[in-house]
């Protein structure tokens, strides 16, 4: 087992609530009377997010980017810190920036200049970087969950919603 990354779309409504919950500031939020709480849209990526950020970014976790949406495509712009797991949200209003940057996004070439050492030496999760042999495996799921983490965003932005993302 390992940490894994979940991604899900979140009306205005249930958003307010999680704040409300975590003794967050709401006063951003508006109601949405006609709100999609029905909605499911929804991602997990698994143990290779932190993969996924580094070669959107070209830094680990700890290091996130504020004001990125690279950054933000994998951590959200808010993070909720009244929780014992990483929760993060991204309010509708930056979902159309992170889906364009995601689509400006060669990762293509990403991929291809990325070493296996590189991930090893900045000490990203999950901790697989010793197999070479693998890489072209790991190259392939990573461009197989950027597809998926475009597509999700893209959805999310045509219905409107919100983004929770959750780390455990």
């Amino acid at each position: 087992m390992g940490i894994i990354a979940n991604y899900q779309y979140l009306s205005d409504k249930n958003l307010k609530e999680m704040k409300l919950f975590y003794n967050e500031a709401v006063e951003d939020i508006k109601d949405d009377k006609d709100g999609n709480d029905d909605i499911e849209i929804q991602f997990g990526m698994y143990k290779m997010w932190d993969a996924m950020h580094f070669v959107l970014t070209g830094v680990a976790k700890d290091d996130a980017i504020e004001n990125n949406h690279l950054s933000e495509a994998v951590f959200g712009v808010n993070s909720i810190k009244n929780s014992e797991e990483y929760i993060a949200y991204t309010q509708k209003s930056k979902v159309k920036d992170i889906v364009l940057a995601l689509e400006d996004f060669d990762i293509e070439k990403a991929l291809e200049n990325l070493s296996m050492s590189r991930f090893k030496k900045v000490n990203i999760y999950p901790n697989i970087w010793d197999y070479e042999e693998d890489a072209d495996k790991i190259r392939e799921e990573l461009r197989t969950y950027f597809q998926r983490m475009r597509d999700f965003y893209k959805k999310i932005l045509e219905v409107n919603g919100n983004v929770v993302i959750i780390i455990c």
